[in-house]
């Protein structure tokens, strides 16, 4: 299926056509039809009919390819076509029976070899079309990360913002072709066609559930550290699933279920404007921005959204239909109630649906007098439940 796969998608580097293979050249030269960008056109023999992407692309991709689906169909890509590319774009779109993919070297691959850095040791971060702080979830003291799809200077401000000032920024340009420069990123702020490289040096922030308080802006509301690490152990996260974070307060739950992995994705649903806000610059600054906030109400703010794997109920529990909308979903579920009202409700839940009840204490030690001694906070009894489960 795979050689007679009617898209070949041909990966091209900055050594353009003298740096391809024979499979390379003759899947152009054979096509009936060459899409590509300018730059990757520009740098084909004369005599190779092109065709150049339209611009936007994603809106007239389906109806290029079926205008053209009787044809033999070559696409260039920079590099490995399935590194940020067009090559996962088409696969997406047509399957990967129907692509056939002619990778050349990535920009990570010749980034590294420059560097000497290992692949096992290197966090690639893609910002293609994407937004920029999702860097800040991966700065951790001696990481190494390549960025790609940014300038140094807009990572040197982030940098700074986050306490990474005194990094090594590295802008690697033009790899692999004739005018190949590696230069300081911190002087040299920008350049076409580069890869961005981080040599860490900044505080450190744990990638386990439970950050501390002051990582997260808030104004009170806020599912506290020792609380919200038991809530995100009973969620479970998994690569890839969704999460609902219901009276989000300072979006904490959804961030970090939404650090656990980059394929995470989580929604927060927040009635208050000003705290939707907040929860904003919370997942910019914890690497997440991705986080999707909806302003409005449980249970009417929740129709529509796309069904989650996880459920976090930190607020509105007392608010008629509530429970039973997020029960209905038959997500696996973590609620919190610290009222007597809302933990009569938790109690109910319990008792007709199983699962898990449990009353968190925390107290913690500070100042009493000439001593130390304990200050209780508000206990919280917490309720979690695994479709299909009736522990009791």
């Amino acid at each position: 299926m795979r050689e007679k796969s009617p898209v070949t998608v041909v990966g091209i580097g900055a050594d353009g056509w003298a740096g391809l293979t024979g499979p390379a050249r003759d899947a152009i030269t054979g096509a009936d039809v060459v899409f590509g960008g300018p730059r990757q056109l520009a740098y084909l023999p004369d005599d190779v009919a092109v065709t150049p992407w339209p611009s936007p692309l994603l809106p007239s991709l389906d109806g290029l390819l079926a205008e053209h689906a009787d044809q033999r169909i070559c696409v260039l890509a920079s590099g490995d076509p399935l590194l940020s590319g067009i090559g996962t774009t088409l696969i997406r779109r047509l399957g990967a029976e129907h692509v056939h993919i002619v990778p050349a070297l990535s920009s990570v691959t010749l980034a590294r070899a420059r560097l000497g850095w290992a692949a096992e040791e290197t966090e690639v971060v893609t910002v293609v079309g994407r937004d920029v702080h999702r860097v800040n979830r991966v700065l951790a003291p001696g990481r190494r990360v390549l960025v790609l799809g940014s300038t140094a200077g807009t990572l040197g401000d982030l940098l700074k913002a986050r306490g990474y000032g005194e990094s090594l920024l590295t802008v690697l340009a033009e790899l692999g072709g004739s005018q190949e420069r590696v230069l300081d990123g911190w002087t040299y702020p920008d350049a076409e066609l580069s890869v961005i490289a981080i040599d860490c040096v900044g505080p450190p922030l744990s990638l386990v559930s439970g950050l501390p308080d002051d990582a997260f802006e808030h104004d009170g509301q806020l599912t506290k550290r020792d609380l919200r690490a038991s809530a995100l152990s009973r969620l479970a996260p998994v690569p890839g699933e969704l999460l609902w974070d219901v009276g989000a307060g300072a979006g904490s739950v959804g961030i970090e279920w939404s650090r656990a992995h980059p394929l995470n994705r989580a929604i927060a649903v927040e009635r208050d404007p000003e705290r939707v806000a907040r929860i904003g610059r919370n997942a910019d600054t914890l690497g997440v921005p991705e986080l999707r906030v909806v302003t409005g109400s449980a249970p009417d703010a929740l129709s529509g959204l796309p069904e989650p794997d996880a459920i976090f109920l930190g607020g509105g529990l007392t608010a008629p239909g509530v429970l039973q909308a997020c029960l209905a979903i038959g997500a696996r579920l973590v609620a919190h109630g610290v009222t007597l009202e809302s933990e009569q409700i938790l109690a109910t839940a319990y008792a007709e649906h199983g699962g898990e009840l449990t009353r968190l204490s925390v107290e913690h030690a500070a100042p009493l007098g000439g001593f130390t001694g304990w200050t209780p906070a508000r206990t919280v009894t917490q309720w979690s439940r695994t479709p299909g489960s009736r522990t009791r």
